[in-house]
């Protein structure tokens, strides 16, 4: 992703969430050189994935895909090259946040992995000037050579 993206991504995450990163949250990220990368068919972005790289951490910021493109692997797919770009920086450990309202997206990381770790009260924004818990999930990173146990 780079900044000449952001007029076509803002379009996607306004129409995905109701309460949608800002222009400048994505900005921000880029001048942070976070990993940030787009998924296109024909032209356009039909998804995109935001990680953050830590010591041996790293923690999915945004996974999205466009409405109307739902239930085509898109997000599997930007899941698993986030998790492949997590690994080649050295992370050991992948982490996100997730609202309970969200079965399918909640259904995606299990299925790929993740573990439900814990919560965080009232993280997101909700209707009406309420807030929603976040389910805090997690993965280890097993390396190729399963012979060795990562460090906890």
């Amino acid at each position: 992703m780079r900044e000449a993206d952001l007029d076509e991504v803002m379009r996607i995450e306004v129409r995905a969430y109701p309460f949608p990163w800002t222009r400048g949250i994505f900005r921000d990220c880029l001048h942070a050189g976070y990993p940030m990368w787009l998924q296109e068919r024909d032209g356009e972005i039909v998804g995109y994935g935001v990680l953050s790289i830590g010591v041996e951490e790293a923690h999915v910021l945004n996974l999205c895909t466009a409405p109307g493109n739902e239930g085509q692997g898109l997000g599997r797919r930007m899941l698993q090259a986030l998790l492949r770009v997590a690994r080649g920086f050295g992370s050991q450990r992948v982490f996100l946040e997730v609202r309970p309202s969200n079965p399918r997206a909640i259904a995606l990381y299990d299925a790929s992995g993740f573990n439900e770790i814990g919560r965080r009260p009232r993280y997101y924004p909700a209707a009406n000037n309420g807030r929603e818990d976040a389910i805090v999930m997690a993965m280890e990173l097993l390396s190729d050579d399963v012979t060795k146990m990562p460090a906890l």
